[in-house]
């Protein structure tokens, strides 16, 4: 019978751990689904991990690991891919904002023959003004930067296991998940849902950090604000010309006006360009300095008791 394991990433979720657990683990017994539920904590300051011990010890059908300190989402995502055996993997929220109703079609899709199925969002739900312009101008630069329509992907998603094997074998280690499952290509079907209310605690999400979260990715991903470095070039050697000109027609018809206005202009901008250009290209060194050290993707300090040692031992070493 075949194996499906849910991916669960979770900071400071203690108040969801127990409620994601029971709704998924119904849900399954409910479809008659071989299953298995592995939770990841990301470095969580709160009781989330001991929660997780608590539903793993009741239920054989759930694992967990807990990282050693806040290693970010997509190892968060990574560690749970490790670490699950399902021959199809689906990765989702722990506040269950992903709609879990929606699982039975996506494993219908995939025993179908689909070896990715999309989770694309119909509405974002009752959340703020401001998470939803922060979200979408989120959404715009990525889709920009990386050439792909961040609204029709998300984190909620199933991979056959030859998908998760992909990816696990990539060697860089500053990774975009859901670029990187769009970038492997395989059979894809989508499926549309709704994002629900959290029924405990508030996103983690800021406009600052999904900022943060879109460089990150963007530059992780994709060489566009590189080349963005040579346009910016190519309009400031345009706008030199212009001014070049102008001041030459002007001493040629003896109007030029003495002063450094035009001057001081010009290095302005020459010299706001080659700071932001420095700036980005700056920050393509230090993601090649990370990725030449070779630093593994995230750190395990303990794992729940009903995970396999040999599995472990591989885990770890990632």
């Amino acid at each position: 019978m075949a194996l499906l394991s849910i991916v669960l990433p979770a900071y400071n979720e203690e108040q969801n751990i127990a409620n994601t657990a029971k709704v998924l683990s119904e849900l399954m017994t409910e479809n008659q689904i071989d299953y298995e539920l592995v939770f990841i904590s990301d470095g969580s300051k709160d009781q989330t991990y001991e929660e997780i011990k608590k539903v793993a010890a009741k239920n054989p059908h759930i694992r967990g690991a807990q990282f050693s300190r806040n290693f970010g989402k997509e190892a968060g995502i990574f560690a749970g891919l490790e670490l699950a055996t399902g021959d199809a993997v689906i990765v989702m929220d722990c506040d269950l904002q992903h709609p879990p109703q929606v699982i039975p079609q996506m494993w219908e899709m995939w025993k179908n023959g689909a070896e990715v199925v999309e989770g694309i969002k119909s509405s974002r739900g009752k959340e703020s003004v401001g998470h939803k312009l922060s979200a979408g101008l989120f959404y715009k630069i990525m889709s920009k930067l990386i050439k792909m329509d961040m609204n029709a992907s998300s984190d909620f998603k199933l991979l056959d296991r030859k998908v998760v094997d992909v990816l696990l074998g990539l060697p860089e280690r500053n990774t975009f998940f859901r670029a990187l499952s769009f970038w492997a290509g395989f059979k894809t079907e989508t499926i549309t849902y709704e994002v629900q209310e959290r029924q405990f605690g508030e996103s983690k999400w800021s406009l600052w950090s999904l900022m943060k979260y879109a460089i990150a990715n963007a530059t992780s991903f994709s060489t566009l604000p590189l080349q963005m470095v040579t346009v910016m070039g190519v309009i400031s050697i345009l706008f030199s010309l212009v001014l070049a000109v102008q001041t030459l027609v002007k001493f040629l018809m003896h109007t030029a006006q003495e002063g450094f206005t035009t001057v001081i202009l010009l290095v302005l901008l020459i010299g706001g360009f080659i700071m932001l250009s420095l700036g980005v290209i700056g920050h393509y060194i230090a993601r090649i300095y990370e990725e030449v050290k070779g630093r593994p993707k995230y750190i395990i300090s303990d794992v729940t008791d009903n995970v396999q040692g040999e599995v472990v031992g591989a885990w770890k070493k990632r």
